[in-house]
């Protein structure tokens, strides 16, 4: 059987390189290409929709997708833990569809942060910085906002990490109690930092997306799973075995 997508955002580095993907993967058709600001009716026949669009459109976009019975695998930034709240309550009425939201769609930042999470329990002082490329709209990236949930959550009793003098605008912004540093310049396609600070030491995680190449795997990941999803499901470490110790893929 083969899965016609629709790709919106397809004029953008995201949706280019999707629509390449698509076209490539065996039992996947490219149905239709849709500009951010194009006619979402063009979706309308698809068996899943992908959006690489911008903030300020996705919620729509995934909007008209699900209200469509069509399921989404969402790849634009600006998804707060709030918002998909809402989206999961809304799939509660139609447990047949899903909403898949990926940060990043690379494998190597995925792990990054996973590391980053599991560190997180030894130390207090924890902070982001992220650099992308001079025209992305948003910060903090999706990538760092979602490292610092994951960090968050691996704290759990051990409560919000330390950070002080955070009322100054020099000292980022926070997500999850994190401070977040972004930086936006050219000739950077994607790079992330997790500093963490302990007594004599400090422990620097980081990642750095030298093209978009970096992307096809967890596209290819996510593509797949989107098709079988149901619910909401955040972010590729739920699509990927971190925990396989047979050294399989």
């Amino acid at each position: 059987m083969t899965t016609k997508v629709a790709v919106v955002g397809a004029s953008g580095r995201m949706g280019q390189l999707f629509s390449r993907i698509v076209e490539e993967t065996e039992g996947f058709e490219l149905f239709a290409q849709i500009g951010s600001s194009g006619d979402l009716s063009a979706m309308i026949g698809a068996d899943l929709t992908v959006d690489v669009t911008i903030p300020a459109v996705s919620h729509s976009i995934v909007d008209f997708a699900l209200s469509n019975d069509i399921p989404v695998l969402v790849g634009t930034s600006g998804w707060s833990a709030d918002r998909i709240r809402v989206l999961e309550r809304r799939l509660v009425d139609s447990p047949e569809l899903g909403a898949v939201i990926i940060p990043n769609f690379s494998v190597g930042s995925v792990l990054a942060s996973s590391f980053a999470a599991m560190a997180a329990r030894f130390y207090d002082s924890i902070e982001i910085v992220e650099a992308h490329h001079a025209t992305k709209i948003d910060s903090p990236s999706g990538t760092s906002v979602r490292t610092a949930e994951l960090i968050a959550a691996s704290r759990g009793a051990l409560g919000p990490v330390s950070a002080p003098h955070t009322d100054q605008r020099a000292r980022g912004q926070q997500a999850a109690s994190v401070p977040i540093h972004s930086l936006r310049l050219q000739g950077v396609v994607a790079k992330q930092d997790v500093i963490l600070g302990g007594v004599g030491e400090v422990l620097t995680i980081s990642h750095d997306t030298l093209a978009p190449s970096a992307y096809e795997a967890g596209i290819a990941i996510a593509l797949r799973a989107a098709t079988q999803a149901r619910g909401v499901i955040v972010g590729l470490d739920k699509l990927i075995d971190l925990n396989a110790g047979s050294g399989e893929r």
